[in-house]
This record gives C-alpha cells, structure tokens and sequence, in this order.
C-alpha cells in the first residue's frame, strides 16, 4: 500500500517543498509530483494536469493533495479532484508536512492524512530568544 502525493501550489513552491524533501531524505520519493499555478492560468489547464498526475500516481490506495494557501486558484483546483479521483485535500502545506506524508504513505489515506497534520503543527515551534543583559 502506498499513497501518492500530488503538490499544487502557486508557482514554484511545490516543486521547491519536493527538492527539499528529497534532499532531507536522501532519496526520490515515487509517486510524487508538484503542479505549479500561475497567476495568469487556465483553471480548467490545470485541472486537466493535475487529474492526470492522480492516475499515474495513483496505485489503489489513493492520492493525498498539498495545497499553499486555502482558498486559493490552486486550493480550489484541489477540491475540485474529490469529485473525480480518491483524494484527500490538506491545505496549509509546509516542509514538515510533507516530510511527514512521505514518510507514511504506506498508512491508509485518512490516517496519513492526520500523520501529515501533525508533521505540519509539530513542525511550528517558537524559540526563545536570549535575553539582552
């Protein structure tokens, strides 16, 4: 059982979170692929696109969708392949989410859901700062 992952984000961010990952996990993650969304796109282009990265990533097990910003071009992309495909949609994507998904996809496709939202908030902390004396 393995998961795909799909990234749609405004232009560049996914294919950036993608290099990073690879590059923390010394390896090339199969069954993940980044779809940028221009400003200036097509909508329905980039549908297009994105239903044909969730059946070549797709094994059985479903497809986990990254998303930037909800609410969004690509944000609405996204949602719009649960009327299509086995997808979940998790918006808000960060560096520790998707290490997280990565790192989990062989667990079902709700369960790595969850894994990657805690990989996401796990991964936000707020350090302090040295006192002046």
């Amino acid at each position: 059982m393995t998961v795909g992952i799909l990234l749609i984000t405004h232009t560049g961010l996914g294919h950036s979170l993608l290099r990073s990952a690879r590059a923390i996990l010394s390896a090339e993650p199969a069954l993940a692929e980044a779809i940028d969304v221009p400003g200036d796109c097509d909508p329905d282009a980039i549908f297009e696109q994105a239903l044909a990265a969730c059946r070549r990533l797709d094994g059985g097990d479903g497809i986990l969708v990254l998303t930037d910003l909800y609410g969004s071009t690509p944000s609405n992309i996204a949602g719009r392949l649960t009327e299509h495909h086995n997808v979940l949609v998790l918006a808000g994507v960060n560096l520790p989410m998707l290490v997280r998904a990565l790192n989990y996809r062989s667990s079902p496709l709700a369960e790595l859901a969850e894994k990657a939202i805690h990989g996401a908030r796990d991964g936000m902390v707020i350090t302090k700062r040295k006192e002046a004396s």
